[in-house]
């Protein structure tokens, strides 16, 4: 026997391989399991560092890495400054840990934690619900939870949204599971997931898996009082570890530490921050998930004008009620547990004034779930609709092409931006797609958006509705990868402050002290120049914490005019470099000034807590 045929015989004798033989189904979702993955890594991990940080929010994240590795300090490290971070450390301790892996902090490495965690969050989702639900379901969920606007925008990002969401969404997974064993055993990915949803973004990431799957069992007609002991004990697990880090990061911070976590996870539920946060009303989330689900919220208008719509509704209010109840009771598990997510969470997260879209990641996969559902029964019983929509989608990628084509030649001129206050940048936008060179990359990405084009427009012409729900989401897959990899870059590449601070570093000598100024310091949560900072090493430090005699001012125009009214007695300033460069995070032009303190005039001291940390 040659060694390849015993390796085979060998193999035949696994469990694995029987159940293969057994259950072709198996051998389809693994196909289909590995078709995802490619799939999803070639959509999230092939451009992550291509795009500079362009706004505060991705800095301000991974300058938090970049602290942690400076000052070796992986408890609470001291950023801009004066800042300890204000979420938990766990997104920060992946940017850390791929970092040193890579040798510095840069804009790939500070998103990969995103991408990886949503990676994992689809994959997990697809062999969940394959299992469940059949492989056609699960494996366009998949795709459709890629390709909304809202889930590929986080995954793409250095925020810790997608990985509390990742994490919370992975727990709900596994502590149902843990209900389809009749809570036998201890939970302990559950629970590990929720301790990592924990340390990422506070005790939200253990209240909703624990109130989502509880509620569940509750309505499946498990005992009430073993259901909140069960899960009582279970949300306790999972806060030993976090408590462990909450510990040692008071021990550090002492009350400064307490105030900031009262005022991100009590006050900012309760809607009495010592500031306004992201404040809206009810609906704007609402809003949000439509938005967000761009572009399937324009599939789910279209679809309205081909349903059949009831018009009678007898016995009244009480009569309607009883039926849904009913109705929601004769779901199956897997339907049930999404509605009950996706219901669940978007409520919890109406209850706070401070709403984002972001908060309402968790509930995407769910929907994705029921939408995908839906769109293979358009498929069935309507499908003029999908190839409409995928023709409305073929439409505007020809428009794209044709754009981009014309900008190349020189067609557009810059006189259509007219003369308004965005007219310089626009025109710069512009500009970077007309001088965007055409290398490989570029023939490439161009060429996977053709070849989307071409392929659904082949298979609308076949008439293949089998095929029809894959085509247009590759389509959308098509058109993402040519924003990723080519648009986007050469447009928010203008935007960022990245080239302004490069040059900054050239002009401040490496010893030379580099401060930012802002009028209303030292009130809390102040705008720091994230995005400078972060380029230049996290060298960046508020003037008014230390006073110094000498150094350099780095800030926005209107900022540095304030600063000169304020210490024009008692400090020179002399402007070293205009960049004319409007700046992502204060949205005024970035000036460098040199200061030096006049002899024989005193100021008010810097507060002591500030300097004495920055010392440390």
């Amino acid at each position: 026997m040659t060694h390849g045929k015993r390796i085979l015989s060998n193999f035949a004798q696994y469990p694995y391989y029987k159940d293969f033989k057994q259950n072709p189904n198996l051998m389809t979702r693994t196909k289909f399991f590995w078709l995802l993955a490619a799939i999803t890594f070639l959509s999230l991990f092939l451009f992550l560092g291509q795009t500079p940080f362009h706004t505060k929010g991705e800095p301000r994240e991974a300058v938090v890495a970049l602290s942690m590795l400076q000052q070796d300090n992986w408890t609470l490290p001291i950023n801009n400054g004066v800042d300890m971070a204000y979420k938990p450390p766990f997104f920060h301790w992946c940017i850390a840990a791929v970092s040193t892996v890579a040798g510095e902090v840069n804009e790939y490495t500070s998103r990969f934690p995103s991408a990886f965690w949503l990676a994992v969050m689809v994959l997990v989702g697809y062999v969940f619900f394959a299992k469940r639900r059949g492989v056609e379901v699960a494996f366009l969920m998949g795709l459709l939870t890629l390709t909304n606007f809202e889930v590929h925008r986080a995954g793409l990002n250095c925020r810790v949204d997608m990985v509390l969401s990742a994490l919370i969404v992975l727990a709900i997974y596994q502590l149902y599971k843990w209900g389809e064993r009749g809570l036998r055993g201890i939970p302990w990915t559950g629970i590990l997931c929720m301790s990592g949803a924990f340390l990422t973004k506070g005790p939200v990431g253990v209240v909703l898996p624990c109130l989502v799957v509880a509620v569940f069992l509750w309505i499946r007609g498990r005992n009430f009082w073993r259901l909140l002991g069960l899960f009582a004990a279970t949300a306790l697990a999972a806060c030993i570890l976090p408590m462990l880090w909450y510990v040692a990061a008071w021990r550090q911070g002492g009350d400064e530490f307490l105030t900031l976590v009262l005022e991100e996870n009590v006050l900012r539920f309760l809607g009495k921050m010592s500031y306004e946060s992201h404040e809206n009303p009810w609906w704007y989330n609402v809003v949000t998930v439509l938005a967000g689900w761009t572009p399937y919220t324009l599939l789910g208008l279209m679809s309205l004008f081909v349903l059949k719509y009831n018009k009678k509704v007898s016995g009244g209010l009480k009569s309607a009620w009883k039926r849904l109840c009913d109705s929601v009771r004769r779901m199956d598990d897997a339907r049930l547990l999404s509605l009950l997510a996706t219901v669940l969470i978007f409520v919890f997260y109406c209850i706070p004034k401070s709403k984002r879209s972001v908060y309402l990641l968790p509930i995407y996969p769910f929907i994705a779930f029921f939408l995908a559902e839906y769109i293979l029964w358009l498929c069935r019983n309507h499908r003029a609709v999908v190839r409409a929509f995928g023709h409305v989608l073929a439409g505007l990628s020809v428009i794209l092409l044709a754009l981009f084509a014309a900008l190349q030649a020189g067609l557009v001129p810059d006189s259509i931006f007219g003369t308004g206050r965005h007219a310089a940048q626009n025109i710069a936008f512009k500009q970077a797609l007309e001088t965007l060179p055409i290398g490989p990359l570029a023939i490439l990405v161009l060429a996977v958006l053709v070849i989307g084009i071409v392929i659904f427009w082949r298979n609308v012409r076949r008439d293949n509705t089998q095929a029809l729900p894959y085509t247009v989401t590759g389509l959308v897959l098509a058109i993402f990868f040519s924003l990723d990899g080519l648009f986007q870059p050469a447009v928010l590449s203008v935007k960022s402050d990245k080239p302004v601070a490069e040059h900054i570093a050239t002009l401040v000598p490496a010893d030379a002290g580099l401060y930012s100024c802002h009028p209303d310091y030292p009130s809390y949560n102040i705008l720091h120049p994230f995005t400078l900072n972060f380029y230049l090493d996290n060298r960046i430090v508020p003037f008014g914490a230390f006073f110094p005699t000498e150094g350099y001012l780095v800030a926005g125009d209107g900022d540095i005019a304030a600063f000169k009214q304020r210490y024009g007695s008692t400090y020179d300033t002399e402007e070293v470099w205009n960049s004319g460069h409007r700046s992502c995070d204060s949205k005024q032009i970035i000036l460098l000034c040199k200061f030096h303190k006049k002899p024989d005039n005193t100021i008010t001291s810097p507060d002591e807590t500030a300097s004495e940390r920055h010392r440390e």
